[in-house]
């Protein structure tokens, strides 16, 4: 895969199933370099096989497809060049979609009620004067803004606290209807009001916090939305689950919170199954509501006048944030573990069953008539829709042909001895040739995520370039327990650090066609921590590129919009333990040349992280350059614009070609 490929890198959303199971629709997502955006439509495929996958919709970017409950109607979210997603519906048939929502900002989820007629959705509400709700009004002229908490950034959206993210209910719109057409002046109204064309919804909620996955009970007169539960000041991560009783007009008569101050729990997604029974998605925060390092989310039944009972055990399955999804009187999840993403079923007695096995990311499930159908990516794909049946998985598309057509090198996955007499497991690309080949030791972020076998355009673009590729997932990774999550707690820079480094001899001493002489160490986030403190400590490699780094942990703290407790979690709360963790305090170490690139737009680990690493550099004398992309945040590498991340690619390229160039 070259940097140019990148118009070949399609994802897949979690697929929508008809109620008898007969057919698939999801959205198929790529980035467009002539569009410089990523565009996609609404796909649909027969679960039978019977006929291939073909394109239902044609906007531009169409995402999010959810089949009503009796499967005539297709809600979706739809988003035109420069404009935020709006609500629409559509027969499942196909036709003309009917826009449902013109909230200011958009829409950004959605659920249908148990008798399709209506539709409960989420849109961030602005304050009066604000983001463009007043014409001519630019942001810089804009009221000040009074802060009264610690919590008033996010990455990827900015300010918060004069959007909050709230709760709609909306009435679904007639699509067989006559579609509403301008007034045309006349002498007695020569300014005509516009007919906006969209059903007029109720705002549910006014509550100053971000609410989250609205949900429709078993019945059309129950909502259930997620709420944090901060105080404004301290670092607790609290959030509970609310239930919305609706009164006939569609307002809200009564609310009770199911999750409370004494259960702990960081609430991620709840459902309520066909008998009633509520159930959340959920890690356990310990008495002080902070401790998310190396947690583990599980579900919980909720139980009336008691604690929630848990379903699954935290210690051996590390549920993902994906969806919940009900399958009668049992749940879908979806399980990280050893770098694959697996499905499991989950009874409300307890009873866990792996229904997918191999190295496999299950990104998304729907059932319905017992059909079972889900979103994956695997080595050979960035996103394909498949069944599940007795003999396994099968495919009913094969969206990345025309990337395998244009060059995949295959991963080869590896264990690898630490020092300690533990294993860091991995994956070696190896570029074709006879080598010597220069490698390349990339670092994940998180610190608790993972690399995983499947397709990975970063690992594909620097093979394509004649680079031995090394990554893997050191002690900090999500994937093997949560203590080995915890293990760098308080101690970043060590186990994680000789791990990486073990990784990488491993590796090159078992595939002679890597040069070991000639290696280059690069990440991102806490990746670009880990190859910034590698190369204050290491200094065998031939260059190094920082990426959206957590360099300093002191100058963390208050500035990046996890600036309260990440750091506080990671590193400790004594400013003398944090400074022994800093890649900015040893930044005078570095003897490699490093390209530092991040984007200006980052909320998650702010630009200063990247100036201040950066003069540290010049200050010690190391050959380096700042690359800063504007109007772009921490996620550039995976969703920035179409031609940002090209340009992205080819900087790296280029570094590496300078400073470990290729025999090619």
């Amino acid at each position: 895969m070259k940097p140019s490929d990148l118009p070949l890198l399609c994802t897949v959303s979690p697929p929508t199933l008809a109620p008898d199971g007969s057919r698939a629709v999801f959205a198929v997502t790529r980035p467009d370099l002539a569009a410089d955006a990523s565009v996609g439509q609404l796909w649909q495929v027969p679960t039978d096989g019977s006929a291939p996958a073909e394109r239902l919709t044609r906007g531009s970017h169409d995402t999010a497809p959810q089949l009503s409950p009796d499967g005539r109607l297709l809600a979706f979210l739809r988003a035109a060049p420069g404009t935020p997603g709006q609500l629409h519906v559509v027969r499942s048939t196909g036709g003309e979609p009917v826009p449902v929502t013109d909230q200011p900002l958009g829409v950004t989820a959605f659920d249908w009620s148990p008798d399709g007629a209506r539709l409960v959705f989420l849109a961030r509400v602005p304050e009066p004067g604000r983001y463009g709700t007043v014409d001519g009004l630019p942001p810089a002229a804009e009221p000040a803004r009074r802060i009264t908490t610690t919590r008033y950034l996010a990455n990827g959206v900015g300010w918060v606290t004069d959007r909050r993210a709230q709760v709609f209910l909306v009435d679904v719109p007639d699509v067989t209807a006559e579609p509403p057409v301008p007034a045309a002046p006349s002498a007695d109204d020569p300014h005509p009001e516009p007919d906006a064309g969209v059903p007029t919804a109720v705002q549910l909620t006014t509550e100053d916090a971000d609410h989250a996955h609205p949900r429709f009970g078993r019945d059309a007169r129950t909502v259930t939305v997620v709420v944090p539960e901060h105080d404004g000041v301290s670092p607790r991560l609290r959030q509970s689950l609310r239930r919305l009783v609706l009164d006939a007009d569609g307002g809200v008569a009564e609310v009770t919170t199911l999750t409370g101050h004494a259960d702990g729990l960081h609430v991620l997604d709840g459902r309520e199954t066909a008998d009633g029974t509520s159930v959340v998605l959920a890690q356990e925060l310990g008495p002080d509501e902070v401790e998310f390092v190396g947690t583990n989310p599980a579900l919980h039944v909720l139980v009336d006048g008691g604690r929630p009972r848990r379903l699954t055990d935290p210690e051996t399955v590390d549920l993902t944030a994906s969806p919940l999804v009900v399958d009668g009187a049992a749940l879908l999840v979806t399980d990280t573990t050893r770098g694959t993403v697996q499905l499991l079923r989950v009874t409300l007695d307890g009873q866990v069953r792996r229904l997918t096995e191999g190295s496999v990311e299950v990104e998304g499930v729907a059932v319905a008539a017992g059909v079972l159908a889900v979103s994956l990516a695997d080595p050979r794909s960035s996103g394909d829709v498949a069944v599940l049946e007795p003999a396994g998985l099968r495919r009913l598309t094969d969206l990345s042909a025309p990337l395998r057509e244009a060059g995949v090198v295959d991963a080869e996955e590896v264990v690898v001895a630490t020092r300690d007499g533990g294993q860091v497991h991995g994956w070696v690309l190896v570029p074709p040739g006879p080598g010597p080949h220069p490698t390349l030791l990339l670092i994940h972020g998180g610190p608790y995520a993972q690399y995983t076998g499947s397709l990975f355009d970063e690992a594909q673009v620097y093979a394509a370039a004649g680079y031995g590729v090394v990554m893997g997932n050191p002690r900090g990774a999500a994937g093997y327990g949560q203590a080995f999550g915890r293990s760098i707690r308080g101690r970043m820079g060590t186990v994680d650090l000789t791990d990486v480094l073990d990784l990488l001899d491993g590796a090159v001493a078992t595939h002679p066609t890597l040069d070991a002489g000639r290696v280059g160490v690069m990440g991102g986030s806490y990746g670009g921590y880990l190859t910034a403190w590698t190369t204050a400590h290491d200094h065998r490699f031939a260059g190094a590129v920082v990426e959206r780094g957590f360099l300093d942990p002191e100058l963390f703290l208050g500035t990046s919009d996890i600036g309260t407790y990440f750091a506080q979690q990671y590193t400790g709360a004594d400013p003398e333990q944090r400074r022994r963790q800093s890649p900015q305090a040893v930044v005078g170490q570095v003897r490699t040349p490093t390209l530092v690139v991040h984007s200006e737009d980052d909320l998650r680990c702010p630009l200063s992280q990247a100036q201040r690493y950066h003069l540290g550099l010049v200050e010690a004398g190391v050959p380096t350059e700042l690359l800063v992309f504007p109007g772009e945040d921490h996620e550039l590498s995976r969703s920035g614009r179409p031609r940002h991340r090209l340009q992205r690619f080819d900087a790296i390229l280029d570094w590496w070609d300078r400073y470990l160039p290729t025999s090619g």
